[in-house]
């Protein structure tokens, strides 16, 4: 499992994660993206010694898509104080159970319990964080529902958890509730776009990407649509 690079300069990396490899290394020992990247520039940029890639945002391990890593700790620090305000784009792709309806905000309290799954719960209870959503269904067919989603906050789980509380179970997310096999133990949920700040340049950059293989036959044109109308709106 290897990320496909979408960008790279003195600053910044950026790729297209696969779903199944973790963002970054943890008990297991499997594969990570974060070691794949230092690899990766210490080969392609022929450093000696240890090579510095810093996290800026993540996304679980089963989910696929746009990811930004830092290549200077200034960048990284720029950059997760982007990721902290919330003012970086990010938009996915979901294939849910179900019919959708027309889309919505959806707007909860998130907590985490010891098993590390995420549940909505009241504004107070302790701990709880918000978490906010916008999403739009594009098509419909079979039985699954394709969805257009901007996510405005960065919570753990949030997308999955909110989507299951009201229904619209991702595919392949037995944790919340699917009952639909897709791709082995990975889930119909992908980052197709990002755009955030240049840490050192300032301007803003967006990338978008496809999702993997194993969405192949699931809405072809209405996924190659949206993505065409998401690289597009960055250059007006």
């Amino acid at each position: 499992m290897q990320a496909d690079i979408l960008y790279i300069d003195n600053h910044m990396l950026v790729v297209n994660k696969p779903p199944g490899l973790l963002t970054q290394g943890d008990r297991t020992g499997d594969p990570d993206l974060l070691s794949q990247a230092k690899q990766y520039l210490k080969q392609t940029c022929n450093k000696p010694g240890n090579v510095f890639a810093g996290l800026v945002h993540r996304l679980d391990r089963p989910v696929s898509g746009v990811l930004a890593i830092a290549r200077t700790s200034k960048a990284a620090a720029r950059l997760s104080a982007q990721f902290r305000a919330g003012t970086p784009l990010k938009k996915y792709l979901a294939l849910v159970e179900g019919r959708a309806g027309a889309g919505g905000t959806c707007r909860d309290f998130l907590i985490k319990d010891a098993e590390q799954t995420v549940h909505v719960v009241s504004a107070e209870h302790p701990g709880a964080r918000s978490a906010e959503l916008e999403w739009q269904a594009v098509a419909f067919y079979r039985g699954v529902s394709l969805l257009d989603i901007t996510l405005k906050t960065g919570r753990a789980h949030q997308i999955r958890t909110q989507l299951a509380s009201r229904g619209m179970m991702i595919a392949g997310d037995v944790r919340y509730g699917s009952r639909t096999k897709f791709d082995r133990k990975n889930l119909a949920l992908h980052c197709y776009c990002l755009e955030l700040e240049h840490p050192v340049r300032k301007a803003r950059m967006r990338w978008t990407a496809v999702p993997p293989a194993s969405w192949q036959g699931f809405f072809d044109l209405e996924i190659r649509r949206v993505i065409e109308q998401a690289a597009a709106s960055a250059l007006q």
